[in-house]
Parts: structure tokens; C-alpha cells; sequence
């Protein structure tokens, strides 16, 4: 139990470095739906689509191949040197490829020059810093880590409050040419520009990490670091697709004012994307890193089930007290039109978190390329579905196409390892816990929706049989705390 006491610590301090960037975040969504229509923020939205694809492409999976061989290496400011100097290497390429394509790549992204512009000099600062921070978590520094992670979101929400909030609310605060300058693009500008900012003060102080190593350059290395992390981008890019490839085809197919209610209610998913982030944060190294003990298997069955009745408890409360949530974060009711999306969403986002628990067979085994071909199928369920049926049957269909590519994506990772590394899942409890949360928020939405008496009384009822079920395991983990 002290192993998973270690885990959960770290989570822990990954989870605050996740749950305040993403609560500023959630905090800042009410802020821009009320100053944006749903047409500039889908601008908004195309702006971060965009920077998501690019960041996973210009990393390619180096990120989590520096975990992979940092943990094992005897030299590991080799594998420091190496990744970090890649890196670097390939995005001055970028840089490079950019400024002579420019024109290109903006009537690819489809957006202003200027914000074009914002997004690309966010991009390649951003990929300048990835080894450092991996560095930190590799290490075990979780809390020089969130440092600077909540540092740049503050920043962020600083910045977004100032001119979002202050200026128009107080107009005194701020200088003339601010005023001079206060048109929706320049609503949109002061959103973008403070990621900016944000970014180069990151920057600059992870600096003294790049130079923490003499330069050295291992091209074999770089060769088995490459082949093991190109699937992983692969499947990130996959990833992007599910995520958002949906989000861009209703602003074709449909409008850009549907992609904005949609993008908008999507939010709504937050808590359980803030929960499956840190949960990764805290996974990723811990598994690399006890993958040779003798309970490691064991260990990472038991971490699966706290983490599906976790995320039962993080669904059904959302989903029960949706239409209170919606009031504070969304509180522009144009938005409001695609609400019946968010249960979809939130169960997407858990069978997402689950699948993510399970690829530890594909990681641990260097079988990084069958995780590819499942990302892959995911993305193909997303294409298929969302091109064929959106213009038929509207935007619903984009929720659920997202609920049966990470369904489809979790069950296959499921069979797939246990062919490759035979984890022993408790599948019945997980399947218990699972259908007990998806029931209980189904009949709260469908039949007792804004009955806050009955949506108590179901969360009640998954706390308490959790309770009964799990309590010796509750009192151990308690008793060594």
C-alpha cells in the first residue's frame, strides 16, 4: 500500500498543477461566452484546435519516450541531452519552414494573420520547454513542477480578467489606447496575446534547465527514442481528431454559430478532463517506474478501479446538477441549445481516462504502434461518423461519434493487453461501479432533471454502496495517510 500511497501523493500535487489551471480555465469560460458571440468563439476555439494539432506534431511523442528511456538508462543526462537537443533541432526547423510558408499555413488554420502569428510564436515556446518540464516529473520535483505550471496559468487568467472583466467594467483602470482598442477581434487579440505572455515567462524560467547537462548527442538513441515515440504521435494526432475534428466540421458543415454552442456546452466536461489529466500526470511516470516490481500488475488493477469510481462520482454529479453548473459557466443562454451533448461528453471523457489506464500494456511492452492503430481506428470512428450523419441528423451526432470512438478505443486496448500483459482487472466490480454511475445519471436526466432532492439521493446511493463495498481498502489507504 506504501507504493500506492507514493502514487496518490504525486497525483496529488500533478492534480493541483491540473485542477487550478483548469478551474482559472473554467473560471475564464463564463468570462468569454458572455463577451463572445457564438460565432467569434468559435474563432476562439479554432485558435486552440489548431495549437493542439501542432503541439502534438511538433513534439512526436519525444515527451513520453524520455519517461520510457530516462527510467532505464544508466546515463541519464544522455537521454537529457539527446531529447532535449532533438527537440530544439526540429522546431527551429518549423520556425524555419513557417516564416518561408507563411501564407500557407494561415489559409490552413483559417485564421487572422495576427492571431496566426500569436499562435505560432506560442507553438514553438511551448515545444522549447516540453524536456524540461518532462525532466521535473521524471525526476520527482511534482512541486517545482506545478510551480510554474499554475505561475503561467495565472498569468493567463490575469491577463484574460484584466481586459475581459476590469476594463470594460472599470474603464479608469486603463490606459487610452487600451480603450481606443477594445473591438471584438481586439476581445479576441487580449485572450490569445495573454497565452503569449504566458508562455515566454514559462520560458524564461525554465532556461537554467537548458543548460542543465553538457551537450551530447546520441543519434542511436535518438533512433530508438524516435521509433518508439512516432506512434505515440500518431496517436496524439488521432486524439486531436477525436477531440476536435467535430468541432471543426459543424462550423462547415452546419455553422460557425453551432460550433460555437458546442464548443461552449463541451466545456461543461471540464471536472472530468481536469480528473483524467491528473490522473496521466501522476500515471505515467509511476507506472514506468514500477513496472519491475513484484505487484506492479496487481497495483495497476487496483489504481484502474479507484479510478472508474472516481470518475462514477465526478460523472454523476455533473450530469445531476448540470443545469446549475450551466448557470454559472455558461450563463449566455445562446449557448444553451446544445446542452443535451454534456452526459454524452462527461461518459466519453471516462471511457477516454479508462482507456488511457489500460494503454500501460502497450507502453511497458515498447509496443507503442498497436496503441497507434487503436488511436487510429478511434479517429476513423470519428471521420466516418461525424462527415456522414452531422449534416442528417445535426449536432448530437458529434457527441455520440466522440462516446464510440473512446468506447471502441477502450474495449480493443482491453483484449489487446490482455494477449500482451495480462493485468488482473476486476472487470466485474469496474462494470458494476461503471453501469451504476451511467444509470443512475441517465434516469436523473431523463426523468428527474433540475430535481436536486432525487440528484442528492442517487449521489448518495454510488457514495454509500462505493462505501460498503470498499471500505477495508478505504480504512488501509486512510491508516497509512
Amino acid at each position: 500500500m506504501s507504493t500506492l500511497k507514493r502514487f496518490f501523493q504525486d497525483t496529488i500535487i500533478y492534480g493541483i498543477a491540473t485542477v487550478v489551471p483548469r478551474l482559472l480555465n473554467f473560471i475564464l469560460v463564463p468570462l468569454h461566452t458572455d463577451v463572445l458571440d457564438t460565432k467569434d468563439y468559435s474563432v476562439n476555439t479554432t485558435f486552440y484546435i489548431w495549437a493542439a494539432f501542432f503541439n502534438v506534431l511538433l513534439t512526436y511523442g519525444m515527451e513520453t519516450s524520455f519517461f520510457r528511456f530516462f527510467s532505464r538508462a544508466e546515463d541519464k543526462k544522455k537521454v537529457y541531452s539527446t531529447s532535449f537537443i532533438a527537440l530544439t533541432t526540429t522546431t527551429l526547423l518549423f520556425f524555419g519552414l513557417v516564416m518561408l510558408f507563411q501564407d500557407s499555413f494561415i489559409r490552413l488554420v483559417d485564421l487572422d494573420p495576427f492571431f496566426f502569428n500569436i499562435l505560432f510564436s506560442v507553438l514553438i515556446l511551448d515545444t522549447l520547454v516540453v524536456i524540461p518540464f518532462a525532466y521535473l516529473r521524471a525526476t520527482n520535483r511534482p512541486i517545482r513542477f506545478a510551480s510554474v505550471k499554475l505561475l503561467n496559468i495565472f498569468i493567463v487568467f490575469a491577463i484574460n480578467s484584466y481586459f475581459l472583466w476590469l476594463v470594460p467594467k472599470f474603464p479608469d483602470f486603463a490606459p487610452q489606447y487600451v480603450l481606443d482598442h477594445f473591438t471584438q477581434k481586439d476581445i479576441l487579440g487580449y485572450i490569445f496575446l495573454a497565452n503569449l505572455i504566458a508562455s515566454g515567462i514559462t520560458f524564461l524560467i525554465l532556461l537554467p534547465y537548458f543548460f542543465k547537462t553538457k551537450i551530447q548527442f546520441s543519434f542511436s538513441l535518438f533512433k530508438q527514442m524516435w521509433k518508439y515515440g512516432w506512434p505515440i504521435m500518431l496517436a496524439g494526432i488521432s486524439f486531436i481528431i477525436n477531440e476536435n475534428l467535430d468541432k471543426l466540421l459543424l462550423k462547415d458543415i452546419l455553422s460557425e454559430e453551432i460550433m460555437g454552442a458546442y464548443s461552449g456546452c463541451y466545456k461543461l466536461a471540464v471536472f472530468m478532463m481536469i480528473f483524467i489529466q491528473a490522473f496521466r500526470m501522476g500515471a505515467e511516470p509511476f507506472f514506468f517506474n514500477h513496472a519491475k516490481e513484484k505487484n506492479a500488475k496487481t497495483t495497476y488493477a487496483k489504481i484502474l478501479e479507484y479510478f472508474v469510481i472516481c470518475g462514477g462520482i465526478i460523472l454523476l454529479i455533473l450530469v445531476c446538477f448540470i443545469d446549475i453548473f450551466k448557470q454559472y459557466m455558461i450563463p449566455n443562454q445562446e449557448y444553451w441549445k446544445a446542452m443535451a451533448i454534456v452526459p454524452i461528453i462527461l461518459l466519453a471523457n471516462l471511457f477516454l481516462g479508462i482507456y488511457h489506464n489500460l494503454a500501460v500494456w502497450y507502453k511497458l511492452t515498447d509496443k507503442t504502434r498497436m496503441g497507434m492503430y487503436i488511436s487510429l481506428f478511434g479517429a476513423l470512428v470519428t471521420v466516418i461518423l461525424n462527415i456522414t450523419l452531422i449534416g442528417k441528423f445535426g449536432f448530437m451526432v458529434a457527441a455520440w461519434a466522440t462516446l464510440a470512438a473512446y468506447g471502441s478505443m477502450m474495449l480493443i486496448s482491453y483484449f489487446y493487453g490482455r494477449k500482451y500483459y495480462l493485468v488482473p482487472y476486476n472487470v466485474k466490480k469496474i462494470g458494476f461501479y461503471l453501469l451504476l454511475s451511467v444509470g443512475l445519471s441517465a434516469v436523473s436526466f431523463i426523468y428527474f432533471r433540475q430535481n436536486y432532492i432525487v440528484a442528492a439521493l442517487f449521489v448518495l446511493i454510488f457514495v454509500g454502496i462505493t462505501y460498503f463495498k470498499e471500505q477495508e481498502d478505504i480504512k488501509k489507504i486512510v491508516k497509512r495517510s
